[in-house]
This record gives C-alpha cells, structure tokens and sequence, in this order.
C-alpha cells in the first residue's frame, strides 16, 4: 500500500460523515510499514468499541483512484473458548483474537441503520499475519502451504468483497 496523508484519510470513509471523520483518532502515519501493509487498519484507543480500516482504491468502482475507509463498532461480547477465523486473513486465533466488527452501509442504507458485519483479527494486524512480520498465535503455527503472494491475493479478494459490501 502507497502512503496516505491524514486528508487522505479522512476524505476515505464511505460510512461517515464530514464530521464523523474529523473527530477520528488517527495512527502515527508516519509510524505506518506501508510497504507491508494491504490495508490500514487500527483500534481507536480513546474509544476502543471503534475501529477503522482504509484500503487503496477498489478497482471498477468511482473511487478506484482514491483509498477507501470504513467505520467499524467492534463487538466485543466473549464467544467463549475455542477458535476462530478471521474472515479477511484467514488466521486462526484463540476466540479472543477474532472480534465481529460491524459497519454501517454506506449511503441512506446506512443511515436507516442497515449493517455488514464481518470476522476480522482484533488487532486488524491481517497484513502482518500474511506478510509473516506479525507473530502468529501459537494456535496458527502449524504452517500453511500457501504462499506468501497466494496468501496476500486471498486477503484482498477478502477485503474487497466485504467494502462492496458495504457501499452497496
């Protein structure tokens, strides 16, 4: 992923307003491995119930040129033991390390209260669980024969199906 600015940013978010996107607390841009990264993704820490993940542009869709963002209010009620899968990198976690995360649809959809929700890493750290510079949970180690290009194809294929679902 190419490096964005805070403007960038901002202007990204399909789901939420003008205002909305100007209160967000962004990340350390500057901090940001964007060689490494598919997408920024990261936890507010002044408000942990909200997350936000930006990824470049969606090709065949207008904003094909531009990052797109999305607001996420994580869910954070315990499944209990066990695993689960993340939906975008499909790593495995203890249930603790996959939260359901929801977004407001873009658009009047949105607006009416209309939701896509989606099982993604609590750290939203997918792109360094499929680069390899994220320690895998010990509950993933058992290595996965895909590689690394094969792997990084299937998240964004991931992530670009749950955006249009979301601006639909």
């Amino acid at each position: 992923m190419d490096a964005i600015t805070d403007t960038q940013v901002r202007a990204s978010f399909v789901n939420a307003t003008r205002g909305e996107a100007k209160r967000i607390n962004l990340p350390d841009l500057d901090a940001q491995p964007w060689a490494e990264l598919d997408f920024l993704g990261w936890v507010d820490p002044k408000a942990p119930q909200q997350a936000y993940l930006v990824a470049p542009g969606i090709a065949g869709t207008p904003a094909a040129d531009r990052p797109t963002g999305v607001k996420l209010r994580r869910n954070n009620a315990g499944f209990g033991g066990g695993t689960r899968m993340c939906s975008i990198c499909c790593t495995v976690h203890p249930a603790s390390g996959v939260t359901l995360m929801v977004a407001p649809r873009a658009g009047k959809a949105g607006r009416d209260g209309n939701t896509v929700g989606i099982d993604v890493c609590s750290d939203l750290r997918c792109s360094g669980y499929v680069r390899g510079w994220a320690p895998l949970p010990p509950i993933s180690r058992i290595g996965e024969t895909t590689s690394v290009d094969d792997k990084v194809a299937r998240l964004l294929v991931n992530l670009e199906t749950f955006l249009r679902r979301v601006q639909r």
